[in-house]
């Protein structure tokens, strides 16, 4: 008679202990826990231990009885470097945050692989509540990057996470213009992914420059002309410096890349501007024209043509 080995997984390597955690059997855990021969901390086949997989999906009592035992730890990373904590702070289960937080093995500004923080994460995903736990904590730095220079706030702002926007900037150790490797600001971010609520909060701030390069030499306005963002738009031609007609390295204007992409709002918007140039070429000697007839635009070709005409 063959015995069944507790510590057996399927296919995917998820052992009888995994699958309860998984799906939050808090008494099916304690059972199993309390089998002498059972391994609290079998990772399945993609690294992931039961304590991990209970974090990830949110499931407080299951967390607090594998913490109960000395041969589970709660700063374990995976594969990847992520910990227990970071998973939490990404899911937005404040519960299992604090829960998390108070083991003495778990740092809150353990980074991943890439760089990647707790605090990161939480503002990535909009968990205001996360951010506020982790910006308690002694040593977490809110300006802290990851390996691409990205802060949380400039995820929060790509993102449009108000709430967690309008939390970090209360912190006198944010930047709220600090460009990442790429040289995109939290402001550029904002711009590109069309969060108008993000841009108005990020402009209200003095040390903000909306007409800061990046390594590209867009702007903002550059960034918001391309995605097709006409409040955004309107928004930063309000600000005072902001040039309209502003070329990039490649020579590309708001208005080129608005016909490139055949963003007819973001086009009449920008004819509208006195001191804009549709004629102009950019280095390859493209203009705003050619991009649109190139791409079979035909009402920003028509727009561009009966700009000219009355010009």
């Amino acid at each position: 008679m063959q015995c069944y080995d507790i510590n057996e997984g399927d296919f995917r390597g998820h052992t009888p202990l995994a699958w309860a955690a998984r799906n939050g059997h808090n008494e099916v855990v304690k059972i199993l826990l309390g089998q002498e021969e059972v391994n609290p901390d079998k990772p399945e086949n993609h690294g992931n231990a039961p304590l991990l997989i209970a974090v990830e999906n949110g499931h407080e009592d299951v967390v607090k009885a594998l913490l109960r035992r000395e041969d589970v730890n709660p700063g374990k990373p995976d594969k990847n470097g992520d910990t227990p904590l970071a998973f939490a702070a990404q899911c937005g289960h404040e519960g299992v945050v604090k829960i998390l937080l108070e083991q003495e093995e778990v740092n809150p500004v353990t980074p991943n692989v890439a760089g990647q923080t707790p605090l990161l994460n939480a503002a990535w995903y909009g968990h205001e509540g996360v951010v506020k736990i982790l910006l308690e904590q002694e040593g977490v730095n809110p300006d802290t990057p990851n390996d691409a220079g990205q802060t949380p706030l400039s995820y929060a702002a790509e993102s449009g996470h108000e709430g967690v926007v309008k939390t970090l900037l209360q912190r006198e150790e944010v930047n709220p213009d600090k460009p990442d490797h790429h040289g995109s600001t939290p402001l550029s971010a904002a711009a590109q992914s069309g969060h108008e609520g993000v841009v108005k909060i990020l402009l209200g701030r003095k040390e903000v420059n909306p007409e800061r390069l990046d390594n590209d030499g867009d702007t903002p306005l550059s960034c918001a002309a391309y995605g097709g963002w006409e409040g955004v738009v309107k928004i930063l031609l309000e600000q005072e410096g902001v040039n309209p007609d502003i070329q990039n390295h490649a020579g590309q204007t708001p208005l080129s890349y608005a016909a490139q992409e055949g963003h007819e709002g973001v086009v009449k918007i920008l004819l509208q501007q006195e001191n804009v140039d549709p004629t102009k070429a950019d280095n390859s000697g493209q203009t705003p024209l050619n991009y649109a007839t190139k791409y079979g635009y035909l009402r920003v070709t028509e727009l561009l043509q009966l700009h000219e005409a009355a010009t």
